[in-house]
């Protein structure tokens, strides 16, 4: 069986390279293999010069910059892999979770799998260990309530990134959005399509606006209307 990571790659020169390197060390079952497919979205970095020089990755490079959801179609059609995830370039999610991800799916207890950041991870306004970016995290808990309004779903995060599939899931749904909001709206078709989500909490360290945080409020509400949208229309 093979695991396909997929990581949509846009200005992240700072940190690719790390995150390939921690996406190889990963313990996987014994029979599972992986395989690790990079999509440059047409960085104005250095950062397709660094994957150039990194083996044992397949290369894609976008013409035109056209955002996360273009690259995450971009791989799904390169990959051959019977399981699928979705991994940021940056070093917010640890690729060390990807055993506890993937064993529901090789266990036979789901098809669709989401790491959830906020289950046990309770807000903090204040202290050493305070809840950094509180209106995300706000935010990210109102879109997830919504799903849930929408949707009659159980889920606690819908924005995370860590979203694993198999692939036949992926395959069946045609996603039309090319940048962030492809988060809803898989969501919101993988639920209309009458498969349940099974959670899984991980581990996630937030970066900031100056560590090249893309996501902003604008995304919030547009990932409200694509929750709506998809509701009523496919």
């Amino acid at each position: 069986m093979i695991l396909s990571i997929i990581i949509p790659v846009y200005n992240e020169e700072k940190t690719i390279k790390e995150i390939v390197s921690k996406v190889k060390k990963v313990k996987l079952p014994v029979d599972i293999n992986r395989e690790i497919i990079v999509v440059d979205d047409f960085s104005g970095d250095r950062s397709y010069k660094i994957l150039k020089n990194i083996d044992g990755i397949c290369l894609i490079r976008h013409k035109k910059n056209l955002g996360k959801g273009a690259a995450i179609r971009s791989s799904v059609e390169k990959s051959i892999g019977d399981i699928i995830i979705i991994q940021d370039a940056d070093l917010e999610y640890d690729p060390f979770d990807y055993p506890e991800l993937i064993d529901p799916i090789l266990s036979g207890k789901a098809k669709v799998v989401y790491g959830t950041r906020l289950r046990n991870y309770p807000m903090r306004v204040f202290g050493r260990k305070h809840t950094p970016f509180v209106t995300h995290y706000l935010g990210n808990i109102f879109l997830s309530f919504t799903t849930r309004l929408l949707y009659g779903s159980t889920i606690t995060d819908m924005e995370t990134c860590y979203k694993v599939f198999r692939k036949e899931v992926i395959e069946n749904i045609k996603i039309k959005s090319n940048r962030f909001e492809f988060e809803p709206e898989i969501t919101a078709k993988i639920l209309k399509a009458g498969y349940k989500i099974y959670e899984v909490p991980i581990k996630v360290k937030p970066r900031g606006y100056d560590e090249g945080k893309k996501i902003t409020w604008r995304d919030g509400f547009l990932a409200i209307w694509t929750l709506i949208k998809y509701r009523f229309t496919n």
